[in-house]
């Protein structure tokens, strides 16, 4: 028998990062796998339009997934993708 799920979202498997970028490569590549999961977890809840994404939703929502919360450029990046998914 399967357990339930203990989140509303299931946990992606992680495999570790090359080694050998500089710093600032790990960086943007953590902020855009953050943003790419809040982008999904949103449009997964009904959220179509980077006009309705604001900053206290996508909070919300990062809390909601157990993401730590986004700073202000990612959640650029959130609507960002969220407008150029369309």
């Amino acid at each position: 028998m399967r357990k339930p799920a203990d989140t509303a979202f299931p946990q992606a498997t992680r495999k570790p990062l090359p080694a050998g970028q500089p710093r600032e490569w790990y960086v943007t590549h953590n902020r855009r796998l953050k943003a790419m999961r809040l982008t999904i977890a949103l449009l997964d809840s009904g959220i179509y339009h980077p006009a309705t994404a604001d900053n206290t939703r996508i909070r919300a929502t990062a809390e909601q997934i157990g993401v730590h919360p986004p700073s202000d450029t990612t959640c650029r990046m959130v609507r960002a993708l969220i407008r150029y998914g369309r």
